[in-house]
């Protein structure tokens, strides 16, 4: 693969989809920065700014904004824009 992505992950701590979204990105041994939008208002603050809109996840890819995702949802955007090679399970 090319350079890894430049990754922004906008997640709770504790939640389901925000699991998911660290396991699609552990799965393909992605690096990512990990926003805690719960314990900071600040970093909630330019997730809305950012995806237009306060549902979380919201995962940030080379400037390009996915609100309101899972992991799966992740890893299908990531694998159609040729950003991983689709991982065999």
């Amino acid at each position: 693969m090319s350079d890894s992505p430049n990754i922004v992950a906008y997640l709770k701590p504790v939640c389901g989809w925000s699991n998911s979204v660290r396991e699609t990105f552990s799965k393909y041994g992605l690096e990512y920065q990990d926003k805690d939008i719960i314990n900071n208002p600040d970093i909630y603050a330019e997730m809305v700014q950012k995806s237009g809109q306060p549902l979380s996840p919201c995962v940030e890819i080379n400037g390009q904004m996915l609100a309101d995702v899972d992991g799966s949802e992740v890893e299908a955007w990531m694998i159609e824009n040729k950003v991983v090679e689709p991982a065999n399970s």
